[in-house]
C-alpha cells in the first residue's frame, strides 16, 4: 500500500527581546509538492491570553496537542514550565499521543519552550530565539542577525525574520501570522 505524501510547509518563530515577547508563523500547508492551503493559522493564546503557541506538523494532531496543552496550563495555574513538562512526559508515553507528530513553541512573558514527542523541552540560547519546521533554520538565522542588528521589537523581528524565510524556503509563504505579548 503507497504511503501517503508527507505533510509539509510551516515556519514557527518564537522571539523574546527587548522585554517583548512574539511568536509568528506563516500560512502554508503543502501535501506532497503541492500547496493545499495559504492562510493556516498555526498560532493560539491560551490561559487569558498569557500564553502563546504555534505548532509545526500535521494539523490534527497540533490540535489535539493544543487541547492538552491548554489543560495542563490551567492545571498549573499558569505554570508554564511544569506544563510542557508535564505535556511532554505524557506525549512520549502515551500510547495514542506517541504517534503524533508535530512540534510546538510555547511561550509566555517569561519562559520559551520547544516541546516535542520524544520528550524535549528546550529552552532557547540567551538570544531568546526559537523555531521549528520547513523554513525553522532560515528564520532563525534572519531573527539572530536582526536581534543584533536592528533596532526592532520582538513583534518586528519576528515578522521580519519569517518575511526573510518566505523568500528562501519553498515550504513557508508570506501570508504571516504574528502575536505578541
Amino acid at each position: 500500500m503507497p504511503q501517503p505524501p508527507t505533510l509539509h510547509g510551516t515556519t514557527i518563530l518564537a522571539v523574546r527581546h527587548r522585554g517583548g515577547a512574539a511568536i509568528a508563523g506563516d500560512g502554508q500547508v503543502t501535501l506532497g509538492q503541492t500547496v493545499v492551503k495559504h492562510s493556516a493559522r498555526k498560532i493560539r493564546r491560551f490561559h487569558n491570553g498569557q500564553v502563546l503557541a504555534g505548532f509545526a506538523g500535521g494539523s490534527a494532531d497540533a490540535l489535539s496537542l493544543f487541547a492538552k496543552l491548554e489543560s495542563r496550563i490551567e492545571e498549573f495555574r499558569g505554570n508554564l514550565e511544569r506544563a510542557v513538562v508535564e505535556l511532554a512526559k505524557e506525549w512520549r508515553t502515551d500510547r495514542m499521543l506517541r504517534r503524533l507528530h508535530a512540534f510546538l513553541i510555547v511561550l509566555d512573558r517569561e519562559h520559551s519552550f520547544l516541546v516535542s514527542g520524544g520528550g524535549d523541552v528546550i529552552s532557547p540560547d540567551e538570544d531568546g530565539l526559537l523555531a521549528v519546521g520547513s523554513g525553522g533554520p532560515y528564520a532563525l538565522a534572519a531573527a539572530r542577525a536582526l536581534v543584533r542588528h536592528a533596532d526592532l521589537d520582538a513583534a518586528a523581528v519576528a515578522r521580519e525574520a519569517l518575511t526573510i524565510a518566505a523568500g528562501i524556503c519553498i515550504y513557508t509563504n508570506d501570508k504571516i501570522v504574528v502575536e505578541s505579548l
